[in-house]
């Protein structure tokens, strides 16, 4: 009856180391989801919606698996990101803090606001304005935004918001160094970005986890929480539900 018991122990152990391992292999290797905390990425990307990251998408690197375990200092199967892409990295100020903001420049690129324009190497995007919601969060704040389809140079369109009052006109000229990237926030005024080179700046391509590919959930977390789950039903975001990126 004991050696019975041991046997039925050993296998559900079994069953369950190897269910973890595959899930752990999933994550690292090919899909991890993300939960959106913040507004930064609006109108884009709202703050509850839930997304699916491809892994492979730009190769691997320690960043790629669970706690950033220190075995290599290099990037294996790398391929280049695109400007437009959205990517999931690791701020180059702690290595631990997931963020998710649009790749605008890459490496030799020189990225500068003037007058509130986006201009990529002396050039100023292409962009054409459009009607947004008159409102957009910025974490405990609603500012009057208004929206433009912006078209970086390899024809990739976005759409980002800025405040009607009070952007970020002007800025510095941003030269990305080799192997790094400059990325923003589509909510450009209410995001920390590649902009504040003291708390995020340029992005090594070590650093990068992933590329946002789909939405798979979403709630509106104002409107239900673990407190008022009553409101759960009514949160959802249907109109969210499995949508591309």
């Amino acid at each position: 009856m004991k050696k019975k018991i041991l046997t039925i122990i050993y296998d559900n152990l079994k069953t369950l180391f190897g269910a973890l391992l595959i899930a752990i292999l999933i994550r690292s290797l090919l899909f991890q989801p993300f939960y959106i905390p913040s507004s930064s990425m609006e109108p884009t990307l709202l703050v509850g919606d839930r997304i699916f990251v491809s892994k492979f998408s730009y190769g691997y690197s320690k960043h790629s698996f669970p706690f950033s375990p220190n075995f290599s200092n290099g990037r294996y199967f790398y391929k280049s990101p695109k400007r437009g892409d959205l990517v999931v990295f690791k701020t180059p100020a702690d290595n631990r803090t997931d963020y998710i903001k649009r790749l605008i420049g890459i490496p030799g690129d020189t990225i500068q606001f003037v007058s509130g324009k986006l201009l990529i190497n002396g050039k100023e995007i292409k962009r054409r304005e459009i009607k947004v919601k008159k409102a957009i969060n910025c974490g405990q704040f609603i500012f009057e935004t208004k929206g433009y389809i912006e078209t970086l140079p390899n024809g990739v369109e976005h759409l980002a918001v800025y405040k009607k009052r009070g952007t970020l006109m002007n800025t510095k000229k941003f030269k990305v160094p080799p192997e790094y990237y400059f990325l923003l926030g589509d909510n450009r005024d209410c995001s920390k970005d590649s902009r504040y080179l003291n708390s995020v700046g340029y992005v090594n391509k070590l650093n990068l986890v992933g590329e946002a590919k789909l939405i798979f959930f979403s709630n509106d977390t104002n409107t239900s929480s673990l407190i008022k789950f009553w409101n759960l039903k009514n949160s959802f975001r249907i109109e969210r539900l499995f949508k591309k990126l």
